[in-house]
């Protein structure tokens, strides 16, 4: 047994360190530390004291230094608005399952679409110890997000804005909007109404306008018409709703104003599938038929979807091709720091359900 170092007594609370370890095996913290990060040259006895030592006291190696000095911490950050939304619960696990396949863990960060946190994220954190950011932001704009940007890997995700200086993965909002409209207009639907629209200045509008457009654009390719009266517009953002604008309560409110004007409309395309869940709510309510009086179709392909009643057609974006894409953009920035950054686009495909009259099929 080598000399041992002058060394405190273990503590007798809090954590047990690696010099406590040395205190009860009788040797150097050095020598333990040889022994934590798998050094050859100890030999047996040491090692055998040393590793009875540690499942004594239950120390547990703490692996920051090591990796600091890699300059890798193997953790990743995911930031969206709201992890209670199901499109970004999915798609977190989604970037989790993809992150394990590269060694790396991650963080959620939720900003709940508050300028102040969405700041935070694009200066990097200044509490969080990452390696590279994925980035849903709904509040900033584009100029103040690259004057606050810092220096840690970031790619963007969504159409919130895109920058020539960052890696983006997005999915077409306007042409999976315009064939969800197409939907409707070719199982014969004329008078075709938007749930969706977002006041002007209201943070995320700049997803909702893109689908408002690709809806706008399907309708005159038909040669048919939108009436002002048909573009619904949903309530300004507040804290009081989880999932901001776009939410069930904001489809079943914003719906049932519509339902005495029913008439007037046989064909709804919602901008995502919790407005068009509360849709389905309002209209069961009143007995109006889905899809006999009106189809519905929603965007988002959330689990809830498809055991709603009736099941809903929706947009089904490639969550897993997002998660991938975007955690091997920044692993390619992180090995490549000057390559010129990309912007990826996912595939979606157009899952037809009950609410626009496909057969029914198991969820």
């Amino acid at each position: 047994m080598e000399p041992t170092d002058d060394l405190p007594p273990p503590k007798k609370n809090g954590l047990p360190t690696l010099k406590d370890v040395a205190a009860v095996a009788g040797v150097s913290y050095r020598t333990v530390s040889n022994v934590v990060n798998g050094h050859k040259y100890i030999s047996d006895a040491t090692r055998t004291s040393v590793e009875a030592a540690i499942r004594e006291l239950g120390y547990r190696p703490q692996h920051a230094g090591r990796q600091l000095r890699s300059g890798r911490s193997k953790l990743l950050t995911f930031s969206v608005p709201f992890i209670s939304h199901p499109y970004f619960a999915q798609l977190a696990h989604a970037v989790v399952t993809e992150a394990e396949k590269v060694d790396y863990d991650v963080v959620i960060d939720e900003t709940r679409g508050l300028l102040e946190r969405e700041l935070r994220v694009a200066a990097g954190f200044r509490t969080i110890l990452t390696d590279g950011i994925l980035f849903s932001p709904l509040s900033i704009d584009l100029a103040r997000f690259e004057a606050e940007r810092g220096d840690t890997p970031l790619v963007l995700l969504g159409e919130r804005f895109r920058s020539a200086k960052i890696d983006s993965v997005v999915v077409d909002n306007v042409q999976s909007s315009y064939d969800a409209t197409t939907c409707l207009i070719e199982g014969g639907r004329r008078r075709l109404a938007f749930l969706g629209k977002v006041q002007a200045g209201t943070i995320g509008a700049a997803p909702a306008d893109l689908r408002m457009r690709g809806f706008l654009q399907a309708l005159e390719a038909h040669s048919l018409s939108a009436d002002p009266a048909h573009i619904i517009e949903v309530s300004r953002w507040d804290q009081l709703h989880p999932d901001g604008d776009y939410s069930r309560e904001e489809g079943y409110e914003r719906t049932k104003e519509l339902i005495p004007r029913i008439s007037e409309v046989d064909g709804l395309v919602c901008a995502n599938d919790l407005l068009a869940i509360g849709a389905l709510r309002a209209f069961r309510e009143a007995r109006i038929s889905v899809p006999d009086q009106i189809a519905v179709v929603g965007w988002d392909n959330t689990a809830e979807a498809a055991y709603a009643a009736p099941s809903l057609t929706t947009i089904a974006p490639d969550l897993g091709e997002i998660a991938r894409l975007a955690v091997h953009a920044l692993l390619r920035r992180l090995d490549h720091p000057d390559a010129v950054p990309k912007t990826d686009s996912v595939p979606y495909t157009l899952v037809q359900r009950e609410s626009t009259g496909a057969p029914e099929t198991s969820a």
